[in-house]
């Protein structure tokens, strides 16, 4: 499916894979492979901002996804986002959606939320929050409503 998609259907905390169609390199061709690794690779959905049209510029749509963290001992050096205009040329796939009764730990920064964190209960969301003091953070809970609406809506994982 095109980026407008996972923009327009998939909620905060989805794991989304990311493709260019191209087949994977051998390992040993080292520059080919890390170009390919550029454009195919899955994070979980954290950001989607809407377009912005300014007197100077404007701007499409965009979605941020969270790739991973790199770090030692509990400390988290490098975390590591890739942003994606609606207009990407990738192919997006929504791998799996949030579950009913997950919360999402969010930050209330410029136009959207933020997700900072994906917990499996409100417990273990409050533990999070506590170990993690954000300013605007709040918690959202995935109802079943939510969850409901993309299944009749046909907007289920594939």
């Amino acid at each position: 499916m095109s980026a407008h998609i996972i923009y327009e259907s998939a909620p905060l905390g989805s794991v989304i894979r990311y493709s260019d169609g191209a087949a994977k390199p051998p390992s040993r061709f080292t520059k080919k492979l890390a170009g390919w690794e550029s454009r195919n690779g899955f994070g979980r959905l954290v950001k989607k901002e809407p377009p912005r049209t300014r007197t100077t510029y404007s701007s499409p749509a965009y979605f941020t996804l969270h790739e991973g963290d790199f770090g030692q001992g509990g400390i988290i050096v490098v975390s590591v986002r890739r942003t994606w205009s609606v207009e990407s040329d990738l192919q997006f796939e929504i791998v799996e959606r949030p579950r009913i009764g997950m919360v999402r730990v969010l930050q209330a920064l410029g136009d959207s939320p933020e997700l900072l964190h994906l917990a499996e209960n409100s417990e273990a969301a409050e533990r999070w929050l506590a170990g993690n003091s954000y300013g605007r953070a709040y918690l959202e809970e995935v109802s079943a409503d939510e969850v409901g609406a993309a299944v009749i809506e046909g907007r289920t994982a594939a």
